[in-house]
């Protein structure tokens, strides 16, 4: 009986971290290529803001924000992922 509540709880986690995960990750590749698109568009125009590139922009606060949250998600589809071969190994 408890190998059944560890599977149940695992698919539990899985499930809810891929619903969870999607999103940031979408954001995320969404700023990635809007900053390679600026990239590309200074490039073309003869990088006019060349010495600004060290500066810290709200975009990258946010992918690191996006990151995190990756991160934490895929910790807990981890843990998910632990608990049905827990499951497995106790049965």
């Amino acid at each position: 009986m408890i190998n059944v509540a560890l599977w149940a709880a695992g698919i539990f986690l899985v499930a809810l971290a891929l619903w969870r995960v999607r999103v940031p990750w979408e954001r995320m590749r969404e700023l990635d290529r809007l900053a390679e698109n600026a990239r590309r568009y200074e490039s073309w125009r003869g990088g006019r803001n060349a010495g600004v590139g060290d500066e810290t922009t709200g975009a990258d606060v946010m992918r690191q924000l996006l990151r995190r949250q990756v991160s934490v998600w895929i910790g807990v589809g981890i843990l998910g992922v632990l608990l049905i071969l827990a499951g497995f190994a106790i049965r």
